[in-house]
């Protein structure tokens, strides 16, 4: 499928060609591989296709300065190098783990130099993010002067990762982890190339894409090992697991994946979707998460999201915690996910929440309005003959256990912060709430 001036757009140099003339059997398969065109990349049509914002950007006749943002292994180089071919850039690539300033200055002058003799280049950054504030600003002036053509690879959110100054000059593209079928279409890619197919029955072959996580040049990685095995037999997926390491979960505490699958978990708890918790906790503990910061958000959870709709959530929440503590892992996650599959399936309410948030507002607003008198304790002579304490109702005299004094500030008008919703133990407490408003308006202040 061609994309109007991507077509015979063809990259700075000859991808497929074997590196200083060595033999061409010898280059890994995701080389072997890699596109030439950018209609050949998959699983990018959101920014490739006929619609998407890279095939618009060209078909202007244009390229801006870009950040690419997506997982591993889903083609942010492979993009670049094209699209400095498709554009008639010179493609320059550096890895902010491997260079330095020196380095930036070198790229620099040399991008002025082709610019005086009427040609342009497209730098890309690979982890554009390690570089520190400093070295991104350094990028500033070449950009907003079109010495060159930024491009920058990120697999952090550009948000956190990067500077406000630098994203306010690059339109940042989100490259989405490679689904199912595009993986199916790099296998079949990678069969056609060699001349003939994975020796895999149809679960191993599925299993293999699963284990690819979403990343093609794993996935090419790993059908490299498959096709080396020379069994003559197709291989099932428990021969697949022992021929192959399983992947570690792409999962970093302390980048944004972390807040994404704790989000995902919170969400689900409230959502009373329990399987799906169960989802986000097994891929949190798979990851390698402190099982501590997940019982941690429990117990906020069960306060934030359940509250006295179901008091025994804080209490299941706190016990699932203990346990850990004492029995650790992996004996003690399993305490985790018992208190994890209470709250999922209790009842829910965020009055509690909503409460607290509607009498800071009020305190904030009122200052420092005293306490009415009749509710103050008295030590002293003076403050009996100030009044305090004078008119105190004692509710255990009252023959329903309740006088109906007010107890809000002096000028200030009665608040109903607390609202409990018509579900699991509120229910109770709000007859109980109703009750006592009309006894309230019933008897004299």
């Amino acid at each position: 499928m061609a994309h109007g001036p991507m077509q015979d757009a063809t990259p700075p140099t000859d991808l497929f060609a074997p590196p200083d003339g060595g033999p061409e059997v010898a280059r890994p398969l995701a080389d072997r591989l890699r596109p030439g065109r950018l209609d050949e990349v998959v699983g990018q049509e959101h920014l490739l296709g006929p619609e998407g914002a890279l095939a618009r950007m060209l078909a202007r006749g244009g390229l801006a300065s870009l950040i690419l943002w997506g997982p591993p292994g889903v083609g942010k180089t492979t993009i670049a190098r094209l699209l400095a071919g498709a554009a008639g850039l010179e493609f320059v690539q550096l890895s902010a783990v491997f260079s330095g300033v020196a380095d930036l200055k070198r790229v620099f002058e040399a991008a002025r130099q082709r610019r005086r003799l009427g040609g342009g280049t497209l730098l890309f950054v690979d982890e554009i993010h390690r570089f520190n504030r400093a070295q991104q600003d350094g990028f500033l002036p070449v950009v907003e002067d079109g010495t060159l053509v930024l491009v920058g690879a990120t697999t952090e959110n550009p948000s956190f990762a990067l500077n406000g100054a630098l994203l306010s000059r690059c339109q940042v593209m989100v490259l989405r982890r490679l689904d199912d079928a595009a993986l199916e279409l790099l296998l079949v890619r990678a069969e056609a190339l060699v001349g003939h197919g994975l020796p895999l029955d149809g679960a191993a072959r599925a299993a293999l894409r699963a284990m690819a996580d979403g990343d093609g040049r794993y996935l090419l990685n790993m059908a490299e090992q498959v096709l080396a095995e020379q069994t003559g037999t197709l291989l099932d997926p428990a021969a697949l697991s022992g021929l192959i390491a399983r992947r570690a979960a792409l999962y970093d505490r302390d980048r944004e994946e972390h807040y994404n699958l704790i989000s995902a978990l919170h969400k689900s708890l409230r959502g009373s979707d329990a399987d799906a918790a169960l989802y986000w906790l097994a891929r949190m503990l798979a990851g390698g998460e402190d099982p501590r910061f997940i019982a941690r958000r429990l117990v906020r959870f069960a306060s934030e999201d359940i509250g006295l709709a179901d008091p025994q959530a804080l209490v299941q929440a706190l016990a699932g915690w203990e346990a850990y503590e004492r029995l650790g892992s992996p004996e003690g996650e399993l305490a985790i996910v018992q208190a994890l599959l209470y709250l999922a399936t209790a009842p829910k309410s965020n009055a509690a929440y909503v409460a607290q948030g509607a009498a800071m507002r009020a305190a904030r607003a009122t200052g420092s309005l005293m306490p009415p008198a009749h509710i103050l304790n008295a030590p002293t002579a003076l403050m009996k003959d100030l009044g305090y304490g004078a008119g105190y109702a004692y509710d255990h005299d009252a023959p329903d256990g309740f006088s109906g004094q007010d107890h809000f500030p002096d000028g200030m008008a009665r608040e109903n912060f607390y609202r409990p919703v018509p579900r699991g133990f509120e229910r109770e407490v709000s007859k109980r709430l109703e009750y006592w408003s009309k006894l309230r308006r019933e008897r004299p202040a």
